[in-house]
């Protein structure tokens, strides 16, 4: 099937003209790249996260195959959804999904499904195409879409990806889509929100999922990045590197109520 684009022209530049002028600005040509195993990357509206979006994009090397793990903010579809086959399509050109690599996924997790349903009215894991094909124009996708895991399951889906990837025996960026803090005032949304960041930064994925829930941190993407830490670590990450930090209301000027962003990297 074609998952179409469905929020380009809403939540970012619908035209590949001014989606690529966009891109250009949020992207730093002159950044320093690294080889990373995986990136914490925001997806609100392009105009609230994506200069933290560009300047992580900028940082990595972006190989020809994403796996890319989203927040289920619909509750449609399959807990630990994966949509197995066709392609996706954004202002840019049509994404294909790597059918080989899905394949052996669902092989190596047994509660992955194979729903595109999960995948049709969900942002989180579009807003990432467009910055992934500006790195890379003929990049391949393994879309992930995920909620309600418990973290022993977000640990057991970190290691299957992490087993796939080396059975694949290609080089593949992971992806985790999320959003940190929602609605809280800026002072309250920077406290919480470094206290997860915290977590990324020492690589310890049980310890992010932990305080995200104990201090109730409204951070939509938890699940995800649980999961795609997991799989870093299992890939013998060493470090981690925050890009940058920003809330909504540095854009808005609303600091009463922001959303907080991060960009890391994972390495």
């Amino acid at each position: 099937m074609l998952r179409k684009a469905r929020f380009a022209g809403d939540w970012y530049p619908g035209d590949p003209v001014s989606l690529r002028a966009a891109l250009q600005r949020f992207v730093p040509a002159d950044a320093p790249q690294v080889h990373a195993l995986g990136i914490v990357s925001p997806h609100a509206g392009y105009v609230y996260s994506g200069a933290v979006a560009g300047q992580t994009y900028a940082r990595v090397h972006v190989p020809a195959l994403a796996v890319v793990a989203c927040v289920n903010h619909r509750g449609i579809g399959a807990r630990a959804a994966l949509m197995a086959s066709g392609s996706w399509e954004t202002p840019l050109g049509k994404v294909p999904v790597d059918e080989r690599f899905c394949t052996l996924l669902l092989q190596n997790c047994p509660f992955l499904a194979d729903d595109p349903s999960a995948h049709l009215r969900e942002h989180s894991l579009e807003l990432q195409l467009p910055f992934l094909q500006y790195r890379n124009p003929g990049i391949r996708l393994v879309p992930v879409c995920l909620q309600q895991l418990s973290f022993a399951e977000c640990d057991e889906l970190g290691r299957a990806i992490a087993k796939t990837v080396r059975a694949n025996g290609e080089q593949a960026l992971l992806v985790a889509s999320t959003d940190l803090s929602h609605f809280e005032s800026q002072e309250v949304a920077r406290e919480l929100d470094q206290q997860a960041i915290e977590a990324i930064l020492a690589l310890d994925p049980k310890g992010l999922y932990d305080v995200v829930g104990r201090k109730r941190i409204s951070m939509c993407g938890v699940i995800p990045t649980t999961t795609i830490l997991s799989a870093c670590l299992e890939l013998g990450a060493r470090r981690a590197e925050l890009v940058r930090y920003a809330t909504s209301g540095d854009v808005s000027g609303d600091f009463s109520s922001v959303v907080g962003y991060a960009g890391i990297l994972i390495q």
